[in-house]
């Protein structure tokens, strides 16, 4: 068996016993919120009053839930893989053995480094989904929009599709960069979209921009003091609850549309 086989199925084998052990994002995303709501999780007015800070709150735990994770999990894998060829051989053979495996070590924690940020991602998609349930607010998850899928229609995809101007698009991107683009089209049927970050470093001309398409970012309260005070379309989600999504509740609720 060539050297160059031997590695790839190393690394296949990292890969594997890591994915074993590894919780789900989804987990994750459950053990954080929980720990953060275990005092007041169905308080409906102290939820909806200390939205920003559970957020930040929520996203800073589940971090660390899954860093606890990762670090059980690539002990289990690195043991698992590694334990069969250095059992029983002194400390510079097992060194030598494991320096063998240099570049499939250095693919597997590349991957670790580069699966992180998709995860938190995903994290924050899930905690503002749980929170929004807390809350009592409808929405539809991930609708195809025509080829477009935000990540919540408030209150429902079916709702949106009857009177698009009176729906809400509400789609969440931890961090923006220069994705912001590729969503614009989500909303430009909505009666409003906005744009869940908790990104601090948005320039201005992209915050200029998305006022021009009618965007609006929503981040916790002290990320809008500390980075966008004066930027319009920049509002906090007690704003977005207040000022939004609960004048909107209670014409749908009115109209019996929910």
């Amino acid at each position: 068996m060539s050297g160059k086989t031997q590695k790839t199925e190393t690394l296949k084998s990292l890969n594997d016993a890591f994915r074993s052990k590894m919780p789900s994002g989804h987990s994750i995303a459950q053990a954080a919120f929980t720990l953060a709501t275990q005092e007041h999780g169905h308080d409906v007015e102290w939820i909806k009053s200390n939205f920003s800070s559970l957020v930040e709150q929520i996203q800073s735990q589940a971090y660390d839930v899954y860093l606890k994770a990762e670090s059980e999990a690539g002990k289990y894998a690195l043991s698992s893989v590694f334990l069969n060829v250095t059992d029983g051989n002194d400390g510079i053979t097992v060194l030598n053995k494991i320096s063998d495996h240099f570049l499939d070590l250095d693919r597997f924690f590349l991957g670790l480094t580069q699966s992180r940020r998709p995860r938190a991602g995903r994290v924050f998609e899930y905690l503002l989904g749980e929170l929004f349930k807390r809350l009592g607010y409808p929405y539809t998850a991930r609708a195809d929009l025509e080829g477009s899928i935000p990540d919540f229609v408030i209150p429902s995809i079916e709702h949106f599709k009857i009177n698009p101007m009176d729906a809400l698009i509400f789609t969440v991107k931890r961090t923006l960069r220069e994705r912001w683009r590729q969503i614009v089209t989500e909303g430009t049927r909505g009666l409003g979209f906005f744009l869940a970050t908790i990104d601090e470093k948005v320039a201005k001309r992209d915050l200029d921009e998305m006022l021009k398409t009618r965007i609006y970012l929503v981040v916790p309260e002290r990320i809008k003091t500390k980075c966008y005070p004066g930027a319009s379309n920049v509002i906090t989600f007690e704003h977005f609850f207040e000022h939004y999504l609960d004048p909107a509740m209670k014409r749908w609720k009115a109209g019996s549309k929910i």
